[in-house]
């Protein structure tokens, strides 16, 4: 990573920055997409420092790359992928980075529907599943987000709340942490929840 220089003010707001994302994936939906595309002059800008103008926590499934998702250019997004969009010391000290210094204003937590990290927590949690030990390692994270939910649910269902309930939790996670809580003071920053449609390619972006 190219250490920004300062404390620049941010190019947009975190309003601008999430209309730029919802602009961006309405091009992607209507196959009208602007990237990618080699552009030499802004590789050799973006090689003295980057201001990328929202930070994104994402699967890391192949399925729901967010650059192409968002139509988003070189430089524009500073993105962190795990399967499961699940937290830990190196993914927050990563989102710490990316608040610190290159102070984004606006981050986005992004699930997706049939998250496979997600369906294994959920055999876990209320079928015994079990899986290998680096795995249930990282369920662990996702495990306290299916807690109240309805395992009677229909297994799409059940699913797609307990991806919403997971995305819902990481947020309120970075909310309440000591950084999260002063960026949030500051009013400069924005955390806003997404879910991404593998079928249609749209993001939906929760209240």
């Amino acid at each position: 990573m190219v250490r920004s220089k300062g404390h620049a003010p941010p190019a947009y707001t975190a309003d601008e920055a999430l209309a730029r994302l919802k602009v961006g994936n309405a091009r992607f939906l209507s196959g009208k997409s602007h990237f990618p595309r080699r552009q030499q002059q802004i590789l050799a800008e973006l090689a003295k420092g980057q201001q990328p103008y929202a930070t994104i926590l994402g699967c890391s499934d192949s399925r729901v790359p967010p650059e192409l998702v968002f139509d988003a250019g070189f430089g524009d997004l500073f993105i962190v992928r795990v399967a499961g969009n699940v937290l830990g010391p190196s993914i927050i000290g990563t989102l710490q980075y990316a608040g610190t210094h290159l102070r984004t204003p606006l981050f986005v937590v992004m699930g997706h529907e049939g998250c496979g990290a997600v369906q294994a927590a959920i055999a876990c949690k209320f079928h015994g599943a079990q899986q290998a030990s680096r795995i249930e390692a990282l369920l662990e994270d996702i495990l306290p987000a299916l807690d109240g939910l309805d395992e009677s649910l229909p297994p799409e269902a059940l699913v797609s709340a307990a991806v919403v309930a997971n995305v819902r939790r990481t947020m309120r996670t970075l909310q309440e942490s000591p950084e999260g809580k002063a960026r949030m003071a500051e009013g400069v920053m924005k955390l806003v929840g997404a879910i991404y449609e593998l079928d249609t390619g749209r993001v939906r972006f929760l209240e």
